[in-house]
């Protein structure tokens, strides 16, 4: 299996789109219902998100795409790729979302339970991203970073 990752705006735009609505709106919930932020709080930090996922959206594209082109070597299974999914997104993201929350002035105590909940919820939440990124590549007709030879 060759993976090949490709480059074009479409392929950047698709997955920014998809990053930056998605964080924005699951952040804010997140930090306001479960965490105990303020909402001035979670605004600023769903507001700092923007740049940062603008910026990591395509990256992140492909290292999911390569953690389940990886994950597929093991087994072709749909629950095989679901659990690539949401390893992916839990690795990649929670480390940039202690970050944001970090940088926003939010208390140690407010970062970690606000990572822990995030780390439980992205057992869905990682699989989830990943269908609403899928919709969004076929939105912009741009097909996954993962294609077999």
């Amino acid at each position: 299996m060759k993976v090949q990752l490709p480059f074009s705006v479409r392929h950047a735009v698709a997955d920014t789109f998809a990053m930056v609505i998605f964080c924005f709106a699951v952040g804010m919930v997140v930090e306001i219902l479960i965490s105990g932020m303020t909402f001035e709080q979670s605004l600023a930090s769903r507001l700092l998100s923007i740049p940062v996922n603008t910026a990591i959206a395509w990256p992140y594209g492909i290292y999911r795409d390569w953690f389940i082109t990886v994950a597929g070597k093991v087994s072709a299974s749909k629950v095989v790729k679901l659990v690539a999914d949401l390893l992916a997104f839990v690795s990649f993201q929670l480390p940039v979302y202690a970050g944001i929350l970090f940088s926003v002035g939010a208390s140690p105590d407010q970062i970690i339970t606000a990572v822990a909940s995030t780390a439980v919820i992205s057992c869905g939440m990682g699989v989830v991203y990943g269908q609403f990124l899928e919709i969004c590549r076929r939105w912009f007709r741009v097909p996954g970073y993962c294609q077999q030879a």
